[in-house]
């Protein structure tokens, strides 16, 4: 065959394919228009998604002051062609999980945490007014109480979170709320309120503070009643205000790092 011949034969053969591609994204387009407009993750009476995960970078605040993420490029794409970025990270920092390890000495550690327990029903405590007053607040179990008056019993498997509007704060001097005496005043669980959910079937607990325990806190003690019981915790949650009380969803993306006693994860709600 001829060399002007196989040219033509390859020309044929792209127009066909062309043709063929135009016609299955036109057969794609119209099953678009007529599809329904929730992804399939959402069709258990979900419609949309809220982020309650804050965005990480070198300054965000930590419990301990010193800078707890840090990040240093190896390769970029001019050089390179492509980007790659070598991360320090303390487990610790930003929207992250305490695993049951953390305040354990045999608790699960993150790798361990079941992945049925990270998809759960959200219960919202929302405390706002009260810390707005008093920076020191501290949920109790007169405002889980309120809670299940108005919205029934905690769910099996549920994470409770507390709203205490600090999430707001992030990349203030206000969130972490150090005073001349270096301590930190914001919200978290008391511990009576922590014994009252222990006695349900909630597996986990969140914040949108530093601490699952208040600035205050010198014992760390809703930390010690509620993880070794190979529950979870969430601290510095985001978008709160953006779910309701109940009926919402929690999708953890927690990391899987064998031994880890928590770390960063991608946080959130189908509502």
């Amino acid at each position: 065959m001829c060399d002007a011949c196989i040219i033509e034969s390859v020309k044929a053969q792209m127009l066909s394919r062309r043709a063929l591609f135009q016609t299955a994204a036109a057969g794609v387009a119209a099953a678009a228009v007529t599809a329904p407009l929730s992804s399939p993750s959402l069709a258990a009476g979900h419609e949309k998604v809220e982020d309650m995960t804050h965005e990480l970078y070198e300054d965000f605040p930590t419990y301990f002051g010193a800078p707890g993420f840090a990040k240093q490029q190896k390769f970029n794409f001019k050089e390179n062609g492509f980007n790659l970025f070598e991360l320090t990270i303390n487990e610790h920092t930003g929207t992250h999980m305490d695993a049951p390890l953390h305040f354990s000495s045999d608790g699960q550690s993150v790798a361990e945490v079941p992945v049925a327990n990270l998809i759960c029903p959200l219960c919202v405590i929302d405390v706002k007014a009260k810390a707005a007053d008093n920076a020191d607040y501290q949920v109790t179990p007169d405002d889980v109480k309120a809670w299940t008056d108005a919205n029934g019993p905690v769910p099996d498997k549920a994470c409770i979170a507390m709203n205490s509007g600090w999430a707001a704060h992030v990349g203030t001097d206000k969130f972490r709320n150090a005073d001349g005496e270096k301590k930190m005043h914001f919200p978290g669980f008391h511990i009576e309120a922590t014994k009252m959910l222990l006695e349900t079937g909630a597996v986990g607990m969140a914040v949108d503070t530093l601490s699952l325990d208040y600035g205050l806190s010198g014992d760390f003690v809703t930390h010690y009643a509620w993880l070794p019981t190979n529950r979870w915790g969430i601290e510095n949650l985001a978008n709160l205000d953006a779910v309701p009380a109940k009926g919402a969803t929690l999708v953890v993306g927690a990391p899987k790092h064998r031994g880890g006693t928590g770390g960063p994860s991608r946080v959130f709600a189908m509502v």
